[in-house]
């Protein structure tokens, strides 16, 4: 097919065919999931569930992708879920409008081949994370604080969560760091690559080892876990 034949260098046509048979949850569609949301559009993933309780506020312009001044006080989730018909009308797609609690995650998340945290918080990280476990779904997660991101991919049972944070952590480091335009996109990049790894079997995943990066000082460390 066309529109994909710029990816048959890094992926054979069978592969590009085999994206559009997966359904993928992006869970938080702000800074991280904008761009998230927006690659695996453009790949041509064959499903995918947008889930966000939030609305665009005005703090949200300087980073988030689907963020614009007319958007101001929409649904992330509806607004993605606009988004992704724009660039790729073949992909099926669903808008969640909630947020993922104890109470909902297995509902909301249960379905799919794997999943996208663009989450950003630590509590809500956990129930994503327990929840990917009980319904044996693959899971990348991403975090990003002003020049600093991690990126890993966490199978059902490595509890990659508890070893990345300590049971006293509740916020985002974003809280005390900021959060530019350009860590999200690097942060979202590398969760896209892997989620498609996953996906496809192929290459080496960051599996129980976390991809640290500094863009103040250029370091780029994957750590063992």
């Amino acid at each position: 097919m066309e529109r994909y034949i710029r990816n048959e260098k890094m992926l054979s046509p069978a592969e590009n065919q085999r994206l559009r048979t997966f359904n993928v949850a992006v869970v938080g569609c702000g800074g991280l999931g904008g761009y998230i949301i927006e690659m695996l559009a453009r790949l041509g993933i064959g499903r995918l569930t947008l889930i966000d309780g939030d609305v665009f506020e005005l703090s949200n312009l300087n980073r988030q992708l689907l963020s614009t001044p007319e958007k101001l006080g929409q649904p992330k989730a509806s607004e993605a879920k606009i988004r992704v018909r724009e660039i790729n009308p073949e992909i099926k797609t669903e808008a969640i409008y909630e947020f993922i609690t104890e109470e909902n995650a297995d509902r909301i998340l249960k379905g799919h081949d794997l999943i996208c945290d663009a989450l950003d918080n630590v509590k809500s990280r956990r129930i994503v994370e327990m929840a990917a476990e009980r319904l044996n779904i693959p899971l990348v997660f991403g975090a990003i604080a002003g020049w600093y991101a991690q990126v890993c991919t966490i199978m059902p049972g490595d509890r990659m969560m508890e070893k990345l944070y300590p049971e006293d952590v509740i916020k985002g480091a974003e809280t005390h760091l900021g959060n530019p335009s350009f860590t999200p996109a690097l942060a979202a990049s590398i969760q896209v690559a892997e989620a498609i790894k996953v996906l496809l079997e192929k290459g080496d995943l960051l599996r129980n080892k976390v991809l640290s990066i500094n863009l103040l000082n250029h370091e780029y460390q994957v750590i063992e876990l």
